[in-house]
């Protein structure tokens, strides 16, 4: 009786983690382990035991490489050479003589699917078939990675067949239509894949910061999007935002930990960004330069200057100079407005908005930057009413997302400005933070704003939340569309309160990124 007790308790367990018996779904994740889950732990790279920690992590899927030895056994590894002997000038039994540093033995690719198999609820296996050196044998490579795979019965649990071979991934097309087949190089089109019959772009992420059309376009082809291989928190957070199907990692954990702060986590959708991933002018497909005198008897001249604005090193650089400018506008010393009384400015600097280019009603705004330091800066990140010709300031509503005054180190402040509530009658609604060092370092400023309340975060912490009071619209302006400004000031009625310190110039504001998110 106890033996067969015993031997139903076995055939139970079998039965349990048996692979054909299992039901198996891809996780609903973007996470790609880069050939495993290797680096928290320090496994080896395309090891057994890093499949196993990807398949514990729960990623949706564990990348690995595949060669093909002199004897046409199918192995698992990434380089050409394997403890310098030529994989394709050796056997697999010359080869396997040298374990993995964990005491594994080089697993050839029927071990290693059979792993990615067993006790695998929600791991896809996601397998790059390296190019052969060998003239004419891709194919043949090809071909037997898929006759193993579906002899050992592992179809299921391949979410991908991925190549840096264009002879590959068409050749699995070839043979089984169904396969998924993503391009590795980086060379094509979404349309020529898509005319292909390519399921998918799986490039380096610097391609699609390149080309970020092609991201768009992907999408109007329905191909998948993936990008290798992504281990700093900008580009993950970047890609999160995008919306990309995957993101192959060294990283897995920490791309968990991302997708958890992602504004994407809590259903918003990006509609619209600058990325500034590009060299020279602001896009003016997005960005208009105010010029001259504009507000607050500030000091600075705004101008369009190179100087002033541009795109570099990935950012855009708002600078502001002290330098003698001519004021376009003057007319005499003795004309009543102080825009028209000015015969020339001792600053300049530049202020950007997409006044009829973009504006939005609700949303949430990110915007990452460094703030330019110094008595006199006043840098601000802000919005204003899109009925503001007709209604003028302050009953068109205004947005400031951030601001900082240089003789208040370290503080940041945001605040709405509405006809019952504006800095004119000491009424607005506004609060601070303090942050620590946001000359040298990025900080994230954003504002989440609804039907019901406006709320200002710094680095994802809201600071000042302002309800809705559903009065009328002297209060609460903000059921219409609005239009965003960043710029740098130079004194002013509130920047200069204290004086300005001529030691400062040039001084920089550096923005990472605007982006600009809807509810889904």
């Amino acid at each position: 009786m106890r033996y067969l007790i015993l031997l139903a308790l076995v055939l139970i367990k079998y039965c349990s983690f048996s692979p054909s018996s299992q039901e198996f779904e891809f996780a609903n994740n973007e996470v790609v382990a880069h050939r495993g889950a290797w680096k928290d732990k320090g496994l080896p790279q395309n090891s057994i035991a890093s499949l196993k920690h990807a398949i514990e992590l729960r990623c949706t899927g564990s990348e690995f490489d595949v060669r093909m030895t002199a004897d046409d056994v199918l192995i698992v590894t990434h380089d050409h050479d394997y403890n310098e002997l030529v994989v394709e000038e050796s056997t697999y039994e010359e080869l396997a003589k040298h374990k993995l540093p964990n005491g594994e033995m080089l697993p050839t690719l029927e071990d290693y699917l059979k792993a990615g198999m067993s006790n695998n609820p929600a791991t896809g296996l996601v397998c790059e078939i390296k190019p052969s050196g060998i003239k004419g044998r891709n194919s043949y490579i090809t071909d037997k990675v898929l006759e193993l795979v579906e002899e050992v019965k592992a179809e299921k649990y391949i979410s991908s067949y991925i190549s840096f071979s264009y002879e590959v991934v068409q050749r699995i097309e070839e043979i089984n239509p169904s396969a998924k087949t993503m391009y590795l190089d980086g060379s094509k089109s979404p349309e020529s894949l898509s005319n292909d019959g390519i399921n998918g772009l799986d490039y380096h992420y610097s391609k699609f910061k390149q080309k970020p059309e092609w991201i768009t376009n992907a999408r109007l082809k329905n191909l998948d999007l993936n990008a290798w291989t992504v281990n700093k928190i900008e580009d993950i957070d970047w890609l999160l935002a995008n919306d990309f199907d995957y993101i192959t990692t060294d990283e897995p954990e920490l791309v968990f930990e991302r997708r958890q702060e992602s504004p994407t986590s809590a259903n918003w959708k990006l509609i619209w960004a600058d990325e500034f991933n590009y060299k020279g002018k602001p896009d003016s497909t997005k960005w208009k330069h105010e010029i001259g005198f504009k507000r607050n008897k500030e000091l600075q001249y705004y101008t369009n200057q190179p100087e002033n604005s541009r795109v570099e090193d990935g950012t855009l650089i708002i600078e502001a100079h002290k330098e003698i400018i001519k004021n376009e506008a003057f007319i005499s010393e003795s004309d009543k407005s102080w825009k028209k009384n000015r015969p020339h400015s001792d600053y300049s600097s530049a202020s950007l908005t997409t006044k009829d280019l973009a504006e939005w009603q609700y949303g949430r705004i990110d915007i990452r930057a460094k703030l330019p330091k110094g008595r006199g800066m006043w840098p601000a990140f802000w919005m204003l009413g899109k009925n503001c010709p007709e209604v003028g300031w302050p009953a068109c509503g205004e947005i400031d997302i951030m601001e900082h005054v240089g003789y208040n180190p370290d503080s940041i402040f945001g605040t709405i400005h509405t006809k019952a509530y504006n800095h004119l009658k000491n009424t607005q609604k506004g609060k601070s933070i303090f942050i620590e060092n946001p000359y040298d370092t990025f900080h994230d400023y954003s504002v989440i704003w609804t039907a019901e309340s406006i709320d200002f975060l710094v680095n994802g912490k809201v600071y000042n939340h302002i309800e809705n009071e559903h009065k009328t619209t002297d209060e609460w302006p903000f059921d219409q569309h609005f239009h965003l400004k960043v710029n740098v000031a130079v004194g002013g009625m509130w920047g200069g309160v204290k004086g300005i310190d001529e030691n400062i110039f040039p001084n920089q504001m550096i923005i990472d990124y605007v982006r600009v998110f809807k509810k889904n």
